[in-house]
Order: structure tokens, then C-alpha cells, then sequence
């Protein structure tokens, strides 16, 4: 692990994408930073004292925001790739799988899913938590989070599984808001879908509150009209296949509405009114997220991808099949302000993070643009949404300490990451008797020995 960053470091002749209305791009500048926070963006900035990161030639932005991330799942990684049925999906990840985890195998999963979003430039997660089987199993979450760098926001909440109970939530909030209070690094927010009681635990303690929703599966019934109940401390997921009126609710109480380009579309979430341009529409500002590792990676360069091309098609539809007022294509520059500043407002952290400005958190990232894939760079914002990948990320800063450098992860030992994911896998197979083949299309519960 790195230490904290109390001295100055200066990122020297970048491609600065700032992403902040008051602070211009700039083909070649320089980001400074002093302690935790940056204290300048400009060109030929004073570099005395400054630890000097040589990025000439390089993208230099702000860190990605990864709206929603189940990252508990993470030792259970492409477990099922082509999944289309929701509620299969419960009944292996949850109700087989999930039924066996130890606190010792969330500590495991959220950190290796930790390691893997700094790895590719995620400085910031917003952890969609439903495994809170137990106070010790928040706890270890938590603590992985801590150790791991990473800024965070873990929502805490029950268990997808029927058989675990979920009756010490709302009663664990309170030592939870205590403990890791509202300014750190790492946060607590509440996972509360649409209990109503665990709603009101959670305002009471300012919490913020992520609720998952798809249209024709859930409702928000009336009684969430109630005052204070609904407002920007909201995160809404998913979004897919609400009525109007439903969007007209979220709108006009300023909630925040994430997506998952890719999830979506594996499931069959989504339809063609598509959910981030409903929100857009509606004059919400929609956020980015990776969702699950069981079918994809910790990788948002993957969603900016899915993002563009799934908007574009919805839209180019709408346009063919008649719809004179379709909305524009989506552009370059709304889809990396949906991975950076929209996440952050979900995060409640827009002042924060998400841009490059004096006086910010120096979530930073440095992008190599030498690549034979990459280069030459004629539009920078096009070449991060559209070319870059993991492998580009060269330097992570959170928080002004440097979590990756040169392309390594700084303070994670990988092989022993590896060897202690490996063996959270083996124990959740050989608990619940599921069988894992490697070339098998579907695997299938068999009764354990």
C-alpha cells in the first residue's frame, strides 16, 4: 500500500482533459497537487519540491466513477457469461453461491474487485452491496474497501438470498454512520429497494439510498410520496421500462438514476425508449455502471463502449421506424462526463470529484497514448471513449496517493491475491456443490459429496 501524499506532485505537459466547465481542456498542461487535493491546472506550472510525473504525450483526466458495482461477486468472475434470466441468475449467485459466503470470502471478493477498478483507472465505486448477511459481513467489505485505496460509497443491504435474514440492517446503519461517518474515503449508504422502514432509518441518519428498478417488476407506490422519502440522495439503477409518470416522480424530485449498458442488454432490461436517454429527457443527469463481474470485468472503458453504441442504435430506430423527434446521437462528450461527473453526483460527491479543478480530491489518471491501437491522438476525449483500454492506464491517483504506476498496481501482491481468490472460489463450490466446468456452456447444482 501506498502511503498518503503529504508533499506536491505535479502531472508536467499533458493532454489535460479537466471535464470542468470553468477550467479549459489543454493540449499540453499541467495538473499540481498538494497533500490530498489539486492546487492547480495550467501550463508550465512551478514544479519546485514536486515529486514531477512525466506526462508528455499522455492523457491526464479524472478518475472514473463506477455508478454501481455489486463487487461482492467478484471471486465468482464470468461464472455465467450468457445469463438472460434474472431469476436464474438469483438462483446460482445468490441462492447456491451466495448462501455460502463467510465474511472471510467478501473481504476476498471485494478487494480483488478493488484491485481490478484501480487497475483500470476507477478511482471511485459505488458498491451495490445485496449480500449483508451479517454485521461482520459489512464489516469485511468495508474493510477491504479501506485497504484497498479506493474511494467508495458501500450500500449495505439484504441478503438476495430468501433463506438469509436481513432483520439487523436497519438497526446496523446507525453503528455503520457512526464508524465511517459522511467525510472519509470510504462512506456507508443503504441498498433499501422499496422497504419503506429502512427508507426513513436511513434519512434519519443521512444516508444515501440505492434502490434497484425495473419497471415491470417493481413499483414506487405512493406512499414514497411521503416528504423528505425521495430527492437527490436517491440512486435509482437500472431505470428500465418505467412508465411516464414514474419518470415524471424521479425528475421532479432530482433523484439520481444509474445504468448499466451492458447488464442491461444481458438481462433484456432494456427496450428501445432506452433508460439513459429517458433520463436525460426528463432532465436527469445519468451515471455509469460495471454491474456484475459475473459476466463482465471491472473495466468502464467496456460500458463508455456499450454506451455509445447502444444509445446510437436506439435512437437511429426511433428515427427510422418514424419518430421525427428522436433525440440526437449521443456524443463523446456525454459519455465520458456519464463515467466521471454524473457518477460522482450519484455518489454525492460532485464537489469533490469527477473533474480536474484547484481544490478538489486528486483522483487522477494518466493514460499511455503509445500504444500501436491508440495513436496518433487527434481527438482526445474520442480516443479515451473510444480506443483506450486497461492496458493504457499507466498512473492512478486517489486521493493524491499513487495507487498504480508505470502499468503496476502499487502496494497489491497479485499472486497472493490470486491464491486467496482461488481459494474463496473452491470453498463456495465445494459448500453448495456446484459444478464449475471450464468449457461447459451451463454449469448445473449437482448434491455436494
Amino acid at each position: 500500500m501506498s502511503t498518503p501524499n503529504t508533499g506536491r506532485t505535479l502531472f508536467k505537459g499533458g493532454i489535460v482533459i479537466t471535464m470542468e466547465n470553468k477550467l479549459p481542456n489543454l493540449a499540453r498542461g499541467d495538473v499540481l497537487v498538494e497533500g490530498e487535493k489539486i492546487s492547480a491546472v495550467g501550463i508550465d506550472l512551478a514544479s519546485e519540491g514536486a515529486q514531477v510525473i512525466d506526462a508528455a504525450g499522455r492523457i491526464v483526466m479524472p478518475g472514473l466513477v463506477d455508478a454501481h458495482h455489486h463487487m461482492w461477486l467478484g471471486v465468482m468472475r464470468r461464472l455465467m457469461p450468457d445469463v438472460d434470466d434474472l431469476f436464474a441468475y438469483i438462483e446460482v449467485i445468490a441462492e447456491t453461491l451466495g448462501a455460502h459466503y463467510r465474511p472471510a470470502d467478501m473481504f476476498t471478493s471485494t478487494r480483488l474487485t478493488a484491485a481490478a477498478c484501480l487497475d483500470a483507472g476507477i478511482t471511485t465505486v459505488i458498491d451495490a452491496c445485496h449480500s449483508s448477511r451479517s454485521p461482520e459481513h459489512t464489516d469485511a467489505a468495508l474493510d477491504a474497501l479501506q485497504g484497498s485505496g479506493i474511494r467508495a460509497l458501500h450500500m449495505a443491504g439484504g441478503a438476495m438470498d430468501n433463506k438469509a435474514s436481513s432483520s439487523h440492517i436497519p438497526g446496523d446503519l446507525k453503528r455503520l454512520a457512526s464508524k465511517w461517518g459522511h467525510s472519509g474515503r470510504v462512506r456507508v449508504g443503504l441498498f433499501g429497494q422499496f422497504n419503506i422502514e429502512w427508507w426513513r432509518v436511513a434519512r434519519d441518519l443521512d444516508m444515501r439510498i440505492l434502490t434497484e428498478f425495473i419497471g415491470d417488476l417493481s413499483k414506487l407506490g405512493p406512499e414514497f410520496d411521503e416528504p423528505g422519502l425521495l430527492g437527490s440522495h436517491n440512486i435509482f439503477n437500472h431505470c428500465t421500462r418505467l412508465p411516464e409518470e414514474t419518470w415524471k416522480r424521479l425528475a421532479a424530485a432530482g433523484v439520481n438514476v444509474t445504468v448499466n449498458p451492458r447488464s442491461d442488454a444481458l438481462f433484456g432490461f432494456d427496450d428501445d425508449r432506452f433508460a439513459f436517454q429517458q433520463a436525460i429527457d426528463h432532465g436527469l443527469t445519468p451515471a455509469l455502471g460495471i454491474d456484475l463481474d459475473t459476466a463482465f470485468g471491472s473495466d468502464m472503458f467496456g460500458e463508455m463502449h456499450a454506451l455509445f453504441g447502444q444509445q446510437r442504435s436506439a435512437m437511429r430506430y426511433r428515427r427510422f421506424r418514424g419518430e421525427e423527434n428522436a433525440p440526437a446521437p449521443i456524443t463523446v462528450e456525454s459519455v465520458l462526463s456519464a463515467a466521471t461527473v454524473s457518477g460522482a453526483r450519484a455518489a454525492g460527491l460532485e464537489n469533490q470529484i469527477g473533474s480536474l479543478a484547484p481544490g478538489k480530491q486528486a483522483d487522477i489518471i494518466v493514460i499511455r497514448t503509445d500504444d500501436v491501437a491508440v495513436f496518433p491522438v487527434t481527438r482526445a476525449i474520442g480516443t479515451v471513449v473510444h480506443a483506450v483500454e486497461r492496458s493504457n492506464v499507466d498512473t492512478v491517483m486517489v486521493a493524491g496517493s499513487i495507487r498504480k504506476h508505470g502499468g503496476k498496481l502499487i502496494g497489491i501482491d497479485v499472486d497472493a491475491l490470486s491464491n486467496e481468490a482461488t481459494g474463496s472460489l473452491e470453498h463456495l463450490l465445494s459448500a453448495s456443490g456446484y459444478r464449475a466446468d471450464l468449457f461447459e456452456e451451463k454449469c448445473a447444482p449437482v448434491l455436494a459429496a
